[in-house]
């Protein structure tokens, strides 16, 4: 059974992209069979896999929610690109915002990724999409084809306020389109202890959310060192294997399989 899990919060900058990258090389590093996709129009998973230029591939993820929709047939190869960690790859790039657009009044159109993700499933053990900082059309087809979310929240006053918004979206989904939907848990990332900030934002994390919500016992902290690897094209264990963010990944992704 392959599980489809989304990195999902309307604000950006909260390590979206890089724990996607890191649970996804990090479930390949366990023998899983993993497929990324890059559900937001800036590219920044793509690009943070080594493809500096997103909008000179030919096929990414908007072309193939194009043919899902139209009800076209192709190749399930098509656009998938292999990373040399492990994973596949489906890519995005700015016409995906194009694509979102046209979502907007078509009948079912919240079910295209889901349909898209039904197609390739069978090749995956986990399937990990990257949202786009907002809930628009392409978020909700993400909740919509998810089983689980994990929820990257920055360890700050603002991003955490902000979460009412989404877990309201997120039980809306659950109510009326998806009701196997899960919130896996609240990820804490960017957290600097050595402040007294840091620690009195997580005590207000788990007071407001902690009884309801699990919230991951890892917490992926503050690192110049991780802040570097979109640049390079790789993991965090490539790049810094032996780093504190690369150790806090690792037991995330073992969270994570737990799951099963």
């Amino acid at each position: 059974m392959c599980k489809v899990i989304i990195c999902a919060n309307q604000k950006g900058g909260v390590a979206k992209t890089t724990t996607t990258v890191n649970v996804g090389v990090g479930l390949a590093r366990a023998g899983k069979r993993v497929l990324v996709i890059d559900n937001d129009p800036q590219g920044s998973l793509t690009e943070s896999l080594g493809y500096q230029q997103p909008d000179e591939l030919d096929i990414t993820l908007a072309k193939i929610m194009e043919w899902v929709l139209n009800e076209e047939e192709f190749d399930l190869d098509a656009g998938i690109l292999h990373h040399k960690e492990g994973i596949d790859l489906m890519p995005a790039n700015i016409e995906l915002s194009g694509v979102e657009t046209s979502l907007i009044g078509i009948m079912s159109s919240e079910t295209v990724l889901k349909e898209y993700i039904e197609m390739v499933s069978d090749r995956y053990d986990y399937i990990i999409v990257d949202c786009s900082p907002n809930l628009g059309q392409l978020t909700l087809n993400a909740l919509v084809a998810a089983d689980e979310i994990i929820i990257p929240v920055q360890a700050a006053y603002l991003p955490i306020k902000g979460l009412q918004q989404l877990l309201k979206t997120i039980s809306r989904v659950k109510r009326k389109m998806n009701p196997k939907l899960h919130i896996m848990g609240i990820l804490l990332t960017m957290v600097d202890y050595r402040t007294n900030y840091a620690n009195e934002i997580t005590e207000v994390l788990y007071d407001v959310y902690g009884s309801s919500i699990h919230i991951f016992e890892n917490v992926i902290p503050m690192s110049v060192r991780a802040a570097e690897t979109p640049a390079e094209g790789v993991s965090i264990y490539q790049h810094d294997g032996k780093g504190k963010v690369a150790l806090a990944y690792e037991e995330l992704t073992k969270e994570v399989v737990s799951h099963e």
